[in-house]
């Protein structure tokens, strides 16, 4: 038995896959299992929760161990990057605001059963009979959970006043300013809502959005979505650092979840230190994407040397640039004040890990957890890759933009990259007992 970092989720024997446990009918036996579980703040256990969904979650089940749904923070920020990612920006189509909070009932249920193992929705692909459209879409029915995690998070448009929410908008939930360099689609840009479903398995990561979709036919619609593929990020000290698609190693500084006091001032909103923060969304966080384009094939030509010090890493290890090839460590201390024979900073003034970096910005961080991405070719002979770029923190305004705005004024990396794609998304605490997103959005 196994524990999972951010919340601490306990399991059973989870083996089994939606159809081995419904076709043994060992729904009783699941129940049980279910009503066990228990969820966690942070790294501590809490009791163990017995809400009707996780009881609802009795006809199927997951793979090991999987990452439980509730708990003081969301799953899905700093749970231990899956493999695997569906993003999706939704806008909200329907004018009833009860359409909408009943909507979010239903997704938390879909949500809390499907993170289990479970098909989304009581009955799943046979429930109804032969006459109506299946409650689950069936594409994940031999699967496991594969270590699932849905993330939702709520848009400023969310707040425009067309559902009686303005007066619960948070303060810092107003969108982004733009960018040197810049060149974002609309298309692929903002949302009245976005879901974050992350797996070890591409197909549960789509199911699940998939379904959630179906869920909310006629109450939200599409805005855009990402696949992504390849965690370029480390979000526990038990994981390697992985590459982006320019084949270096990315977030080797990142927060980590162990790293509790990091958490509580980088990520954690805590509305007695965040001025105008809400009460409601205590304990969530902020959530910024952009979608990052790479142009591969320009980059595959640059010689090594402009490559690392584009980075300030050297690529082979990922080691800062001012140790000797022989002592190159990853995790050493990175020396900006140390100079080359030339006597030039030997990490160069415009490399990206400089101006990224908390000294250079007054001690900003906050946590990525991004992911590659290719979606085919361009129509003119490239590749459209690049990297999805998500990140939480507790005021985007005081750490991501200030960050991003000293990166498009001096990073030598932009001549070899291009934003086209733009959102940022408040991400409510995690959820206890029975309470569900519609009653913690709403208040009521």
């Amino acid at each position: 038995m196994s524990t999972s970092t951010e919340s601490g989720s306990e399991s059973g024997d989870f083996n089994a896959t939606r159809r081995n446990i419904l076709a043994s009918g060992a729904g009783v036996a699941m129940a049980g299992a279910a009503a066990g579980l228990t969820y966690a703040a942070g790294t501590s256990s809490a009791a163990a929760h017995q809400s009707s969904s996780a009881t609802d979650a009795a006809d199927a089940a997951a793979g090991p161990d999987p990452v439980a749904f509730r708990g003081e923070h969301q799953a899905g920020i700093v749970t231990p990057a899956q493999d695997r990612m569906h993003f999706v920006a939704l806008d909200v189509v329907t004018k009833d605001p009860q359409e909408l909070k009943l909507l979010l009932k239903e997704w938390t249920r879909a949500a809390e059963r499907m993170t289990y193992g479970a098909e989304a929705s009581p009955g799943g692909v046979v429930g109804g009979g032969p006459y109506r459209p299946p409650a689950d879409t069936g594409e994940a029915l031999d699967l496991s959970s594969s270590n699932l995690t849905i993330t939702i998070g709520y848009g400023p448009s969310l707040f425009d006043g067309r559902f009686g929410l303005a007066g619960r908008k948070p303060e810092a939930l107003h969108e982004l300013p733009g960018f040197v360099g810049d060149d974002l689609d609309p298309a692929r840009s903002g949302g009245d809502l976005c879901i974050q479903a992350c797996a070890d398995d591409p197909q549960v990561a789509v199911h699940a959005i998939r379904n959630l979709i179906r869920i909310g036919f006629g109450v939200i619609s599409v805005r855009w979505s990402q696949l992504g593929f390849g965690r370029t990020s480390s979000t526990s000290t038990s994981q390697a650092t992985p590459r982006n698609l320019f084949g270096f190693k990315d977030g080797t500084a990142n927060i980590k979840a162990e790293d509790t006091d990091a958490l509580s001032k980088h990520v954690w909103i805590d509305p007695a230190e965040v001025p105008g923060a809400a009460a409601w969304m205590s304990g969530g966080s902020y959530l910024v994407s952009r979608r990052i384009r790479m142009h591969v094939e320009v980059w595959d030509r640059t010689p090594l040397q402009e490559q690392e010090d584009i980075f300030g890493r050297d690529k082979a290890v990922g080691a800062s640039l001012h140790l000797p090839v022989d002592k190159r460590d990853e995790f050493a201390p990175l020396d900006f004040t140390a100079k080359g024979a030339d006597n030039q900073p030997r990490i160069p003034i415009t490399a990206h890990v400089r101006l990224a970096h908390e000294s250079q910005l007054k001690g900003v961080r906050i946590l990525r957890r991004g992911y590659n991405f290719t979606d085919g070719s361009d129509g003119s002979g490239h590749l459209d890759a690049g990297l999805f770029f998500v990140a939480f923190m507790r005021d985007a305004h005081k750490q991501f933009v200030p960050m991003q705005q000293a990166l498009a004024k001096s990073d030598v990396l932009n001549e070899y990259i291009e934003h086209t794609g733009s959102a940022l998304f408040a991400c409510p605490p995690g959820l206890r007992d029975s309470d569900d997103w519609g009653v913690q959005l709403f208040g009521s």
